[in-house]
């Protein structure tokens, strides 16, 4: 090589051909530089299946650069030489290699973002900084959705994006006449003997080599890499997108929110972690999805609610991320301060639905949107923890968790720690619901049907004190009317039950007693 004209800077969650950073890249030219580094590794305590995912994607694509004709210069987690930082190995990197500027696709968190402004002036060449081309709306756009406008409400976003992608649209108006079918997909799920296998991808040298460096290198950090059998590569990806279009979105829509303790999974796609990182193009997913409509092998309610996910909230979350950060994520509307209880960790509680979601994620670095929202999201919010100790766990323990996606969902969806601009209320539920939608509570230690005292499910208890110890915060939101006016025609008597069953049952809680 006679000469580097660009250093193209490929972080962990870009691993697409079409990123915007290889937009007119020479591979005769130009040079790659990918690196696993500790700080990206460490800033949280990342489940380690999730590191395994990563890092074993990344060498991948790297093996996929190389194949089209790219020198990647690429540093390992465990090289000698590793300063541990993008900003470190940028630096190196440029040292050796003396190009006349870096291009990078913008990162998609804040933090890594702030380091990037710097670099520039840091390493004294020019540095270009793009826009993320995978996603359908830029900050620009989003900021110009939401200026003006009283409430961000996704639903509006969502048409919009509709609107510009033409998915699911005859003209301008709907398929099918309504914008969402979201009231026809929560059905409970009942047991299926005949449901389709998931297809499952066996570690291949290069995963078993990350594996074995992540058993060694990250003691303490959730879960272990055994059992692995994620897509690592482009192509086992897009087989997972087509066993899920084939097999599991017919039967998608009607049970997205549905819970069952022995089949986790039930429908739903296991695709974020992919999408997110950058193995699946979305809106390339999106046009499969309608496919299956339009060719008559999914019905309506299923890809629409498919599709909303992908450019209606997906999109909405990162706007929101990138529109109020960095203070968004200190946001405690509440003020809730309560730390997480040892069981987040461990999976060790007689709370039946708590037991086996956390138990599960421990597995599999996985819960679905419901198990997050209402199971673990829900007694974090009723219970009063920390919504930034929330945020912390909920990023360490999925394996699809970048912060620009999972604090908005944390702190707005689920811990409504930011009064509101997300969500039009509290996601709180007492033990009802989660026996309306899951088969947790028929072998629960605690009874589901019993409101208060010893023996009853503490979500009951906890849920009326969560509004009671709120209410001058949510007695004025219309969405709390009717539960608040039924809080109000209850005789004094069944409040002090519930208020003495909620307590008693933090205090055990915070003195790490057995719950």
């Amino acid at each position: 090589m006679a000469c580097c004209r660009n250093l193209i800077f490929i972080l962990g969650d870009q691993l697409s051909p079409e990123i915007s950073s290889l937009s007119g890249a020479d591979p005769r030219r130009d040079v790659v530089l990918m690196c696993e580094v500790a700080q990206e590794t460490t800033y949280v305590r990342h489940h380690r299946k999730k590191i395994v995912l990563i890092l074993s994607a990344m060498r991948h694509f790297a093996c996929e650069l190389r194949a089209r004709g790219f020198e990647v210069r690429y540093v390992h987690l465990d090289e000698a030489n590793n300063s541990g930082s993008f900003t470190g190995e940028l630096k190196r990197a440029v040292e050796t290699l003396r190009p006349h500027r870096v291009t990078v696709t913008e990162p998609g968190e804040w933090r890594v973002m702030q380091a990037a402004k710097l670099w520039q002036s840091e390493i004294g060449i020019p540095v270009d900084i793009r826009q993320d081309n995978r996603f359908l709306c830029s900050h620009a756009e989003f900021a110009h959705w939401a200026n003006g406008r009283r409430e961000l409400t996704m639903e509006f976003f969502y048409r919009e994006m509709r609107r510009k992608t033409g998915l699911l649209m005859q003209g301008d108006a709907p398929l099918g006449g309504r914008w969402n079918f979201d009231c026809e997909n929560r059905k409970p799920a009942k047991p299926d003997l005949f449901r389709p296998e998931r297809i499952r991808f066996e570690p291949d040298a290069t995963t078993c080599q990350v594996a074995q460096l992540v058993e060694a290198r990250f003691h303490g950090h959730m879960g272990t890499p055994e059992g692995f059998h994620l897509a690592v590569t482009r192509a086992d990806a897009e087989r997972a997108a087509n066993a899920f279009l084939t097999d599991f979105l017919p039967e998608f829509g009607a049970t997205q929110d549905a819970m069952l303790k022995d089949d986790p999974y039930l429908h739903h796609s296991l695709l974020s972690s992919y999408i997110n990182l950058g193995l699946l193009d979305p809106l390339a997913l999106c046009h499969a999805a309608e496919r299956s409509y339009l060719e008559g092998r999914a019905p309506l309610n299923a890809v629409e609610g498919f599709i909303r996910q992908i450019i209606g909230w997906r999109e909405y979350v990162r706007g929101v991320y990138w529109r109020f950060m960095p203070d968004y994520a200190e946001r405690n509307f509440l003020a809730a301060s309560r730390p997480l209880p040892e069981f987040f960790w461990t999976g060790r509680t007689n709370m039946a639905c708590l037991a086996t979601v956390i138990s599960e994620t421990i597995a599999t670095a996985h819960a679905h949107h419901i198990q997050r929202l209402m199971v673990t999201g829900n007694f974090a919010m009723i219970a009063g923890l920390d919504p930034h100790a929330v945020h912390e766990w909920y990023l360490e323990v999925y394996a699809d968790a970048y912060e620009w996606v999972e604090l908005p969902n944390v702190i707005g969806m689920s811990q409504f720690a930011d009064g509101g601009l997300l969500g039009s209320k509290p996601y709180a539920a007492s033990g009802a619901y989660i026996s309306r939608m899951s088969d947790y509570c028929d072998a629960c230690r605690y009874d589901v049907r019993r409101k208060t005292g010893e023996g009853a499910c503490p979500f009951n208890a906890l849920y009326w004190d969560f509004l009671d110890r709120n209410i001058d915060r949510l007695s004025t939101n219309r969405r709390l009317a009717q539960p608040y006016a039924a809080w109000a025609r209850m005789n004094e008597s069944m409040k002090s039950e519930y208020r003495l069953s909620a307590n008693a049952f933090l205090k055990k809680l915070d003195d790490g007693l057995d719950v």
